[in-house]
């Protein structure tokens, strides 16, 4: 009950008197009850207090939200990039990673490619705060009234999704959006931001970013793109699969429009000069790319690349596989192209896999090396990645053959070696070259090599048995010249120091290492460059990120043999490719030189060779697709056996006029051995060895023998009448090879140990000091070569 006074109630037949709103003496007048549709509008007072209300529950849910949302972790796709590899020249050589991306700073994107992202996106980024609500508006409007469909959403706001939150459309996602943008607004720059933007967009084609954009719609870099592609690539981002024109050219009438919509955005903005605009025509994108994925030599090159990155020591292989690396190779993508077509048309376009099953073992391998730079400039792996995978130029695991018989040689050089009866090794010295003819000087037991097709060839030189690579000569040079040492020139040139089977021992000298083609290439390369080595390198520049390159091993070269020993030694394989077993190798055009070689039981068949520019080597290989044992090569590609001289030397040819065509021809500038050119004389006595250095049918100095004094040994040593090989186990050889040793009595001129030299003056140097160098004898002359080397006798 209320404690006021109760109004009376009328008496019964009296009307109710009038309400009193009077209100009591010295107070202040009742307000008159609501009535009818007023009673449901709220007074201003409930308005105020519910305004007030709203605006702090309002702001204490902003600075909550604020307070309890940070700025998280990026996403997992948005850290993730692609490492890109590019050819010297810096077109897209391969990809690998399962995103492909590639950040990139904003200074390496385009002007023209940034605004007209603003254009399309926001278009007043650079002035306006993290949300911009009349941008919602705004885009609502246009969407209407049909200017074109422009993002609700600033860049900052798009940046936030795409770098630190999922893409699921939900209330909760949003909201962190919003905090998150203010935050990142107030922490990180307006370019920063933007560069963000710009490298997580999803453009299409698999691209995210601009830069893997720009390659895959143009087959450019972000920082070269025009204002029209630029445009193209903004309007992408409003519809990345359907506004692809090639993947869907029905909505070309639309992409067009927004195409026009972003240009004239430019311009609007100052961004774009209109008379610039008004010449533009639409930039319809390549309708195919270059495909980035490991398919053909593409993913050989990624995975060696990839090794000589973290053997080196340049990038770690966690850090690698992180990705955002771009990775520029010293491979030439012309020379790389003309390897792969060498190798087609001269090996692979003659197998016959269903009618041959020895052509399904046939492999390639090859690699080719700058001489002057180290520079791996083309390498050729395989048919292709996805369905062989071993990289046939970097596997050890073939014999490599006669082609290590140069090494043999120029160390005999190098180390001034004498043959068991106190000759000096020069290129014409005379050996016995007779089939299973037993080294001597050798402790280490029996061994007396075949030469090929059991051949014996008798009396002959150094330069002749290597244009015929006959191993009894080069077994026993080997021993002359000391395993120990021989093994020691090959790592100097080149080899790594545990190459399989690189022993000590004169097996070395017939190539029973397991070397791989680039290992082989590097040490020819060496050659090349008149002894001076310096490792080989297959990368030119390395950037992470797009703004911070790494630094690469400093390149160091040093002369490893004697310019003398590398140049006489080239001297003698120039002769291989004129007239010995790699006349095929003439077809390159040029002064070359080089060697076949092939494994125990014809597995495998090389070329190794060289111009002036080029060292490249070339092996063709058996083995079983199934079970990866090695298999012979008789009866591949239609042929009784595969040589070097063959597919490899062909190979070779192509591809060296191809890779070198329009190069000026380079000469090689040759300093030889003191004797080089001279030939061996025979010994004046039935009965002693061998000491001149003239060549059989050469008179011999009177003075020749005094420079021996030794034993007569297993060179050239004179053996009885009817005793078969010289200086081999009686019975080792056919019968009748030579009563003499092969040598002719004479009384001329000597030879290098005797009154002779190199210019029929004795051992003085040639007048001046200079160093001898090769007077086109010999075999080095270049009068039937297309391409006359005359600075060979120039005395450099």
């Amino acid at each position: 009950m209320s404690d006021e006074p109760q109004p009376k109630q009328p008496a019964p037949g009296r009307s109710a008197p009038s309400q009193d709103t009077t209100a009591p003496s010295g107070g202040r007048p009742k307000r008159p009850r609501r009535t009818g549709w007023r009673r449901i509008v709220p007074s201003w007072r409930m308005t105020l207090g519910t305004v007030l209300i709203a605006a702090v529950l309002l702001v204490g849910g902003f600075l909550l939200g604020y307070s309890l949302v940070k700025i998280p972790s990026a996403n997992a796709l948005a850290t993730q990039q692609s490492n890109v590899y590019l050819y010297a020249d810096g077109t897209v050589l391969a990809r690998d990673g399962e995103v492909n991306r590639e950040n990139v700073g904003l200074d390496a994107i385009s002007k023209d490619a940034q605004h007209a992202v603003l254009a399309a996106e926001d278009r007043d980024f650079y002035t306006e705060s993290a949300i911009d609500p009349q941008a919602m508006i705004r885009a609502g409007w246009n969407t209407v009234t049909g200017k074109g469909k422009q993002s609700g959403s600033t860049i900052t706001q798009q940046y936030v999704k795409n770098y630190y939150l999922a893409q699921e459309q939900t209330v909760t996602r949003k909201a962190k959006e919003f905090f998150i943008s203010i935050k990142l607004d107030r922490e990180k720059s307006k370019s920063d931001i933007l560069e963000g933007y710009l490298n997580t967009s999803f453009f299409g084609r698999g691209a995210y970013g601009i830069q893997a954009a720009a390659q895959a719609y143009y087959g450019t870099d972000a920082t070269d793109l025009t204002a029209a592609q630029g445009a193209y690539l903004a309007s992408l981002l409003n519809a990345p699969s359907q506004y692809d024109v090639v993947a869907h050219p029905e909505n070309k009438g639309a992409v067009t429009a927004r195409w026009n919509y972003v240009l004239d955005g430019m311009v609007d903005q100052g961004w774009l000069d209109a008379a610039e605009r008004a010449e533009l025509t639409f930039p319809m994108p390549k309708e195919t790319t270059t495909s980035t994925g490991m398919s053909g030599q593409r993913g050989y090159v990624v995975g060696i690349v990839k090794d000589y990155l973290v053997e080196h020591g340049i990038v770690g292989e966690e850090e690698l596989d992180r990705g955002g690396y771009r990775i520029t190779t010293t491979l030439e993508k012309d020379k790389q192209d003309a390897f792969v077509e060498a190798v087609d048309d001269k090996l692979m376009s003659r197998l016959d896999k269903k009618n041959r099953e020895v052509d399904t073992y046939v492999r390639a391998g090859g690699a080719s090396v700058d001489p002057k730079t180290g520079k791996v400039v083309a390498m050729y792996n395989g048919i292709d990645y996805v369905k062989q995978y071993t990289p046939n130029a970097t596997r050890r695991d073939f014999q490599v053959g006669s082609t290590f018989k140069p090494f043999v040689l120029a160390s005999a050089v190098e180390n001034s070696s004498v043959t068991q009866d106190g000759r000096r090794i020069t290129p014409n010295t005379v050996y016995d070259g007779t089939n299973k003819r037993a080294v001597q000087g050798w402790d280490g037991g029996h061994y007396a090599p075949e030469n090929e097709d059991q051949h014996s060839y008798g009396q002959i030189t150094v330069r002749e048995a290597t244009d015929k690579s006959v191993n009894a000569v080069y077994a026993q040079l080997a021993v002359d010249v000391g395993s120990d040492k021989v093994k020691e020139t090959a790592v100097g040139l080149g080899l790594p120091e545990d190459t399989p089977d690189l022993v000590e021992s004169p097996s070395i000298a017939l190539g029973v290492a397991q070397a791989s083609v680039l290992d082989m290439a590097e040490a020819y390369a060496t050659l090349a460059n008149h002894g001076k080595h310096g490792t080989y390198t297959l990368v030119e520049k390395v950037v992470k990120d797009g703004d911070r390159e790494l630094k690469l091993p400093e390149r160091e070269e040093r002369q490893v043999i004697s310019r003398e020993a590398a140049d006489t030694t080239t001297s003698v394989l120039r002769s291989v490719v004129q007239k010995g077993t790699a006349t095929a190798a003439q077809a390159a055009g040029r002064p070359a030189a080089g060697k076949t070689g092939t494994a125990e039981e014809d597995t495998a068949a090389w070329f190794a060779g060289y111009t002036p520019e080029l060292a490249t080597v070339v092996a063709v290989m058996g083995q079983d697709p199934e079970t990866a044992a090695h298999k012979p090569l008789y009866g591949a590609t239609g042929l009784a056996r595969i040589n070097g001289g063959g597919a490899p030397a062909e190979i070779w040819g192509q591809y060296t006029r191809q890779a070198l065509e329009g190069a000026p021809v380079g000469s090689f500038e040759l300093r030889l051995q003191r004797g080089a050119s001279e030939s061996e004389a025979p010994s004046t006595g039935p009965s002693a060895s061998s000491t001149g250095t003239g060549g059989p049918g050469d008179e011999a100095s009177p003075d020749a023998s005094r420079s021996s004094g030794r034993t007569p040994g297993a060179t050239q040593q004179v053996t009885p009448p009817g005793t078969g090989d010289t200086g081999a186990t009686p019975g080792d050889g056919a019968p009748g090879d030579g009563t003499t040793g092969g040598e002719t009595p004479g009384t001329g001129p000597g030879g290098d140990d005797g009154a002779g030299g190199d210019t029929g003056t004795g051992d003085e140097a040639p007048p001046g000091g200079g160093e001898d160098t090769d007077d086109g004898t010999g075999g080095d002359d270049d009068s039937d070569w297309p391409f006359p080397d005359s600075s060979d006798t120039t005395g450099q």
